[in-house]
């Protein structure tokens, strides 16, 4: 997903380990920031709510986030969060 291509509104990090899907998320919002893209979709996974947990504590911190929220229906619910970025 990553290089040189265009960036997409979504990161898959499900399955991955907390560490590991932290360092992908914190990369794919640097990319997702400087493509001007607003809002994203992280899937996480429902699982046991390790992840999900995480990743929310993460973007409650990260810099380039104005705001997030758990999907909705037809979102993925619980197993997506729905992030806005702070646009230039």
């Amino acid at each position: 997903m990553f290089g040189d291509g265009p960036v997409g509104n979504e990161v898959w990090i499900r399955q991955m380990t907390v560490d590991a899907a932290l360092i992908k998320l914190d990369e794919y919002l640097d990319r997702a920031f400087a493509a001007q893209i607003g809002l994203v979709r992280i899937v996480h996974g429902k699982g046991n709510g390790t992840l999900r947990c995480a990743v929310r504590d993460y973007l409650r911190r990260h810099p380039l986030v104005r705001a997030f929220r758990p999907g909705g229906s037809g979102e993925g619910g619980e197993g997506v969060t729905i992030a806005q970025l702070k646009l230039r």
